[in-house]
Formats: C-alpha cells, sequence, structure tokens
C-alpha cells in the first residue's frame, strides 16, 4: 500500500510525491494494461517483447560495464 503524508496543506506537492511512487511500483501500467481484455496470444506475444527488451537491455548494460 503506497501512502503519502501531507505536510502544511502542500497538497500539489504530496499529488506529485504519489503520482511519482504509483509510476515507479508500476501501478499506472498495471491499470493501463487490465482496461481492456488481452486475449492469451497477444499476451504471450507482449511478454515476450518485453522479455527480450529486458535483454537486450542487460546486454548493453554489461558490454558498457566491460568496456570501462
Amino acid at each position: 500500500m503506497t501512502e503519502v503524508k501531507v505536510i502544511d496543506d502542500q497538497l500539489e506537492k504530496a499529488l506529485k510525491v504519489l503520482k511519482r511512487k504509483l509510476a515507479q511500483d508500476g501501478t499506472f501500467k498495471e491499470i493501463k494494461k487490465r482496461r481492456y481484455y488481452e486475449k492469451p496470444s497477444v499476451k504471450r506475444k507482449r511478454k515476450r517483447q518485453e522479455a527480450q527488451k529486458r535483454r537486450l537491455k542487460a546486454l548493453k548494460k554489461a558490454a558498457k560495464r566491460a568496456q570501462e
């Protein structure tokens, strides 16, 4: 459960902090994903693409570390 405390009636600042925390948790992404039904075949394809994206990112990061 995400919690944000409002200090000195700074509601706008608290909302900004809340939105940032929700984005980091992946809550917004989850809400967008669940907005519409996703067919199982599309779900598998999306998951496969996300995994490939993570692998490529990790490879690039490892290659950059190796150069340093």
